[in-house]
C-alpha cells in the first residue's frame, strides 16, 4: 500500500482559475475538474481545506481605481470569495463528498463562521473544508486567508494550485527561455523576488515553518500525484 505524503492540506486556488477561458465569472467546466480533482483526493482519505480568491468576479485593489474605498473594495472583494466558494461546494456535494463551508464574516444563511476547532473537527469527521471571505479584514488577500487557515487548522503544507507547474526565474507565459526551480528556500525566493504570494502571506508561512507548493492544478491527476508523493511543481520551505 502506497504511503500518502501528507494527511491534511490546504489547497489554495485564485478566483481566476475558475473562469478558464472566459472574460469573467465561473466556467462550470473548470469548476468540476477541479473539484474531481479534489474528490479523488478526498477519497484517498485526505483532509482538505479550501481557500478560493474572487479576482474572477471582483478585485478589491481594481475597486479602488474605480473611485471606491478601498475597506469598501476589499468587503465586496470578500464576499465575491464567498460566491466562489458556495460554487465550489455545489460541486463537490454534486460529487457526494462530505463539504462545509465556513465564512470569516457572518453570513448564517450561507455557512457557519469560522472556527479552528470546529474545522479541524469536521476535517477529522471527513469533510471537506471551504473558507470563504479572507480572512474577515481589509488590506489582507487570499494569499494570506489561505497562509493563516493553513497555520491555524494545522495544515502540513499549503498547496498553490495555479496554471502553471511551478515557479520560474521570469514569468513563462512572457518569458519561453524561463528556468523552473524544483526546490527554493523562503529566503532564497525572496532575495530572487519571485512573487509566490504577497509578503504578508509569505511571511506567515516562513515562521510557522508552513512549506508551500506551487504546481499546475488544471492538469488532471496533479493534485493526487503530489498527494502521493511524486515530486510535482515547486517546493518552498525554510
Amino acid at each position: 500500500m502506497v504511503q500518502n505524503r501528507y494527511k491534511r492540506v490546504l489547497l489554495k486556488l485564485s478566483g481566476e482559475s475558475l473562469q478558464g477561458d472566459q472574460a469573467y465569472g465561473i466556467d462550470e467546466k473548470k469548476l468540476m475538474e477541479y473539484a474531481e480533482q479534489i474528490h479523488e483526493v478526498h477519497l484517498m482519505g485526505i483532509e482538505i481545506g479550501i481557500v478560493i480568491g474572487g479576482g474572477n468576479i471582483f478585485r478589491g485593489m481594481a475597486g479602488t481605481k474605480k473611485g471606491f474605498d478601498r475597506v469598501t473594495g476589499d468587503q465586496m472583494g470578500m464576499l465575491a470569495t464567498v460566491v466562489n466558494s458556495l460554487s465550489m461546494l455545489n460541486a463537490l456535494v454534486s460529487l457526494e463528498s462530505k463539504t462545509k463551508l465556513y465564512t470569516a464574516v457572518t453570513i448564517e444563511s450561507v455557512g457557519e463562521r469560522f472556527s479552528k476547532y470546529c474545522a479541524v473537527e469536521a476535517m477529522q469527521n471527513g469533510y471537506i473544508c471551504i473558507f470563504a471571505g479572507g480572512t474577515g479584514n481589509p488590506f489582507f488577500s487570499t494569499d494570506t486567508a489561505s497562509a493563516l487557515r493553513a497555520v491555524e487548522t494545522d495544515c502540513e503544507v499549503l498547496l498553490k494550485g495555479t496554471r502553471v507547474d511551478g515557479i520560474y526565474t521570469a514569468d513563462p507565459e512572457k518569458h519561453p527561455d524561463a528556468v523552473r526551480y524544483e526546490n527554493l528556500t523562503f529566503g532564497e525566493a525572496y532575495e530572487k523576488g519571485l512573487k509566490i504570494m504577497d509578503l504578508t502571506a509569505f511571511t506567515l508561512c516562513q515562521e510557522n515553518n508552513l512549506n508551500v507548493i506551487v504546481f499546475d492544478m488544471n492538469k488532471p491527476g496533479n493534485l493526487k500525484k503530489l498527494i502521493g508523493g511524486e515530486n510535482i511543481g515547486t517546493l518552498v520551505s525554510n
